[in-house]
């Protein structure tokens, strides 16, 4: 079968690309050095990173960590949700898996249910919204539209729910759920990274199993039964990865807009390639990008941490936007 690129850029597309290893190398060396700066990054200057030094290892490590398994969830989630939904706008946010996660989280918040990890919570919560809006779309259909209109009503009614349930928690609850929820990394309100790591990174395996499948799923239902593709189990099997992926992401780190949308389609216009190649691309991207947005988070306003999904909040709109913009122009 020839390689399928996303239906969205089969226009030659404007900027040049890197193929192959160039693609690597420049995401490598970028993600390299980054990790070495964050590392060294005090907020107020930078040194080489000591690990033996307490600060680096018990507090800057892991936020580290948590920024580079974010990142990666969330694109490599995105990626593969563009291609279920044939929709390059399509983002964890913007469909409402991540309000159905951040629902499912704030329950546990505010019952105090904390026998049940935060990371199986966000997953339930994640794959029953990704599902709910599969069946919606199947149902009510509009294409496009119809995916971003379903996805927007979703994600109301997960932040009305999750609203409603702040209103009626205590103070405690309702503070540190809120910290949680604007995207802070460095927050301990989140699921610790050992349990949530586990869950994410094999979401992003099931998805990357899943590329050739996804590929099939851009050309169509029919299509992809005529190559052999079982459409339905890999719906299920996709919404299910991304559902990993998104609740690692959200049980650590809260709601993190656009990353799943500006990543990927700007790995598949700089890199292009096959769905499996992207959500690669996307994941290491996702990883290299949150990194640098926290980076920068740490030391905008130093000695304050603002959290690093309000400064992602200001570049997605920009991008979501010009996205757009593109889109219509090529259908025009």
């Amino acid at each position: 079968m020839p390689t399928v690129r996303a239906f969205w850029l089969q226009q030659t597309p404007s900027l040049p690309r890197l193929g192959g290893w160039p693609a690597w190398l420049v995401l490598g060396l970028a993600t390299a050095s980054l990790l070495v700066f964050a590392l060294g990054f005090q907020g107020d200057g930078w040194q080489w990173p000591d690990l033996a030094d307490p600060l680096v290892r018990s507090l800057r490590l892991p936020r580290i960590l948590s920024a580079l398994l974010v990142g990666a969830a969330l694109a490599a989630a995105g990626a593969a949700l563009q291609a279920l939904f044939r929709n390059p706008m399509a983002d964890p946010t913007l469909i409402g898996t991540s309000s159905g996660a951040a629902l499912a989280v704030v329950c546990i918040m505010a019952f105090g249910w904390r026998a049940l990890p935060l990371p199986l919570a966000a997953f339930g919560g994640s794959l029953l919204a990704t599902w709910l809006l599969l069946a919606l779309v199947r149902l009510v259909g509009g294409g496009s539209t119809g995916l971003l209109l379903m996805g927007l009503m979703l994600g109301s009614f997960g932040a009305a729910m999750t609203g409603m349930l702040l209103f009626l928690s205590d103070d405690l609850a309702l503070r540190s759920a809120m910290t949680w929820l604007s995207g802070q990394l460095g927050s301990t309100t989140g699921a610790p990274l050992a349990w949530a790591a586990p869950v994410g990174i094999a979401g992003i395996a099931l998805l990357l199993g899943l590329g050739r499948d996804l590929d099939c799923l851009l050309l169509g239902d029919e299509a992809a039964q005529g190559l052999g593709v079982h459409v339905e189990r890999a719906r299920l099997l996709t919404a299910v990865g991304a559902a990993m992926a998104i609740g690692a992401a959200v049980s650590v780190a809260g709601i993190i807009g656009f990353v799943g949308m500006m990543v990927p389609n700007a790995c598949a216009l700089l890199a292009g390639g096959g769905r499996r190649r992207l959500i690669a691309l996307s994941a290491t991207g996702g990883a290299a990008f949150l990194l640098l947005m926290d980076t920068l988070a740490r030391g905008i306003a130093y000695p304050v941490n603002v959290p690093v999904g309000l400064l992602a909040g200001f570049v997605g709109p920009m991008f979501f936007v010009w996205l757009f913009r593109r889109k219509m122009g090529d259908s025009a």
